[in-house]
C-alpha cells in the first residue's frame, strides 16, 4: 500500500493548499508549517468573545464558536475559496474538523445534539454542486459524533451574494427567507448552526430565528473563521 501511496504522489503530488509545498505522508491539505501559522481566533473562553459581540441583543445564542481569524489575502481566506469556488471540499472537511476540536474541547458543547448547516438556495446549490457549510459540518460531525440536518431549515426564496452589501442592506437581504419545515426533528434540541465565515451575522441571525420557532429549541453558533465586516 505505501509503494501504490508513493507511486500517486508522483502521478498527483499532494501538495499544500497555502503554500504549495509538497505534504509528507503525516500531513493531509495543509502543511504543518502553514498549520502552525494559521490565524487562531482563540475566542471560546474570552467572556468578551468578539464573534459573540456580533449577536448580542439581536438574537439568543447559546453560544458562538469560531477556530480562525479571516482577513484579506491571509491563508484563512485562501482556504475557504478554494472549498467555494474551486470545489475542494477536502479543505472543508479538514477545517470542519479543526472547529469540531475546538467546539470539544468546551464544556458548552455538551448538550449539542444535533448539526445544522446554513443552507443554500437550490438554484445557487446547483450551480456551486455543494453547499460548503454542509461540507464543513460533515467535518464536524466527525469529530464531535453528532447528526447532520440538512431538512430542517431552507431558503425561501433566492437573494443575490452578500459580499458587496453593507450591514444594513445584508441584513435586509436575508430577513424572512429561511423557512423551519419538519420542526419536529429539532424540537428540545440544542442545534449547532453552521456556516464558513462570520462577519455580519445577518444570515445566521436569519437562521437562528427560524430555528428558535420549533419549540424548546437552544441554537449555538460555529463558524471556521470569524471577519469584521
Amino acid at each position: 500500500m505505501g509503494y501504490l501511496s508513493d507511486f500517486l504522489c508522483l502521478v498527483y503530488p499532494r501538495v499544500c493548499h497555502v503554500c504549495g509545498s509538497s505534504l509528507f505522508r503525516h500531513e493531509r491539505v495543509v502543511c504543518s508549517r502553514c498549520l502552525h501559522h494559521l490565524p487562531a481566533a482563540r475566542f471560546t473562553n474570552d467572556p468578551s468573545n468578539p464573534a459573540a459581540q456580533v449577536f448580542w441583543g439581536r438574537v439568543p445564542l447559546e453560544n458562538v464558536l469560531t477556530a480562525f481569524l479571516y482577513n484579506k489575502g491571509n491563508a484563512i481566506q485562501q482556504l475557504i475559496h478554494k472549498l467555494k469556488y474551486r470545489g475542494m471540499k477536502e479543505i472543508g472537511i479538514f477545517l470542519g474538523e479543526a472547529l469540531g476540536r475546538e467546539i470539544a474541547a468546551i464544556k458548552e458543547n455538551n448538550g449539542i445534539s444535533c448539526i445544522v448547516p446554513v443552507p443554500l438556495h437550490p438554484r445557487k446549490q446547483r450551480k456551486r454542486g455543494f453547499n460548503q457549510s454542509e461540507i464543513i459540518a460533515a467535518g464536524i460531525a466527525k469529530v464531535l459524533g453528532v447528526e447532520v440536518n440538512t431538512d430542517a431549515l431552507y431558503r425561501r426564496n433566492f437573494s443575490s451574494t452578500q459580499t458587496r452589501k453593507s450591514k444594513y442592506e445584508r441584513w435586509q437581504n436575508v430577513e424572512s427567507i429561511f423557512g423551519l419545515r419538519k420542526p419536529e426533528t429539532v424540537m428540545n434540541r440544542h442545534i449547532l448552526l453552521v456556516d464558513d465565515v462570520i462577519t455580519t451575522g445577518s444570515t445566521i441571525e436569519a437562521c437562528a430565528r427560524a430555528l428558535l420557532r420549533a419549540e424548546g429549541v437552544k441554537v449555538s453558533v460555529a463558524a471556521v473563521a470569524f471577519t469584521r465586516g
